[in-house]
């Protein structure tokens, strides 16, 4: 486990996934959820070379097909330090033997977290190393206490959106989206949640829809912020298992269409590198 803090914060990371394992401000007081395995045993992983689901768990690269599982490999593989300061730490990972066989490209995948007050920046720089154009998605997935939330207890939060009337996809065709937006109701944008409202899975959000996302406490204040320049977001919570947590996702990259048979680069909201370009991104995280 890596760490780093500031006067405000303090983050703790893993170099398994790049994985944050928890977020503690000066006072001691926890915003991550801690990965309990009894709701679900994760804290914030990085989605990487995919987001979500394919269809039947395969795609098809010059016609070849190749297996991935749900969000990709980086969440289960070990990353290195290969920057620290007080405030900032980047966690790397290449392509290898492994790598290879599910995903054909040759890759840097570089990981950063930034301390700034009580902002954590989160970077992502995907590097193409192939003499080739690269395909690929890239996401997270925090996990954030829901204030009064408690385990084992029947899940209820607000969230606040920067879009009051945003149109959710359904990613509930054996994970991946059926065709069709649905209206999401809120009261100027904010949005009173209960955790049956995820028993289709994500609520998932593209075209930009939501670039700023508060949770709320009792009071209507920001307890944290999410704010991104993605195409999609997605927020979840594991429906029925009454856990404390709502996960605010940015994404650049989304599930296939149910029954999607085409070629990986042609994945709706797919990215791309010619050899030797690089891509590079950050959401933040606002405490307070």
């Amino acid at each position: 486990m890596e760490q780093i803090n500031n006067d405000t914060l303090t983050l703790t990371i893993s170099e398994h996934g790049a994985e944050l394992q928890s977020i503690r401000d000066a006072k001691g007081q926890e915003y991550l959820w801690d990965g309990d395995e009894h709701y679900w045993n994760r804290h914030s992983p990085i989605l990487f070379p995919l987001v979500c689901g394919l269809w039947q768990d395969t795609y098809r690269i010059d016609g070849k097909e190749y297996h991935l599982s749900r969000h990709g490999f980086a969440r289960d593989t070990d990353f290195k330090v290969v920057r620290k300061s007080a405030d900032r730490i980047t966690f790397a990972l290449s392509d290898s033997e492994e790598t290879l066989k599910v995903y054909p490209y040759h890759f840097n995948l570089a990981i950063s977290y930034r301390l700034e007050g009580n902002k954590i920046h989160v970077v992502w720089h995907v590097e193409n190393t192939d003499r080739q154009t690269i395909f690929f998605q890239i996401g997270g997935h925090p996990a954030f206490l829901v204030p009064g939330a408690r385990k084992g207890e029947p899940l209820r939060g607000r969230l606040r959106f920067d879009n009051p009337r945003p149109e959710r996809l359904y990613g509930n065709d054996h994970g991946c989206i059926v065709k069709g937006y649905h209206p999401i109701e809120t009261d100027n944008g904010v949005w009173v949640f209960t955790e049956d409202m995820f028993r289709d899975d994500a609520l998932i959000f593209d075209r930009s829809q939501i670039r700023h996302i508060e949770i709320l406490d009792d009071d209507d204040k920001a307890v944290v912020t999410v704010d991104c320049k993605t195409p999609a977001l997605g927020i979840w919570s594991p429906a029925g298992k009454h856990a404390p947590f709502v996960c605010i996702e940015p994404w650049y990259g989304i599930h296939d269409w149910a029954g999607y048979q085409g070629e990986f680069k042609d994945k709706y909201l797919m990215n791309q590198l010619l050899p030797g370009a690089s891509f590079m991104s950050e959401y933040t995280i606002t405490i307070g």
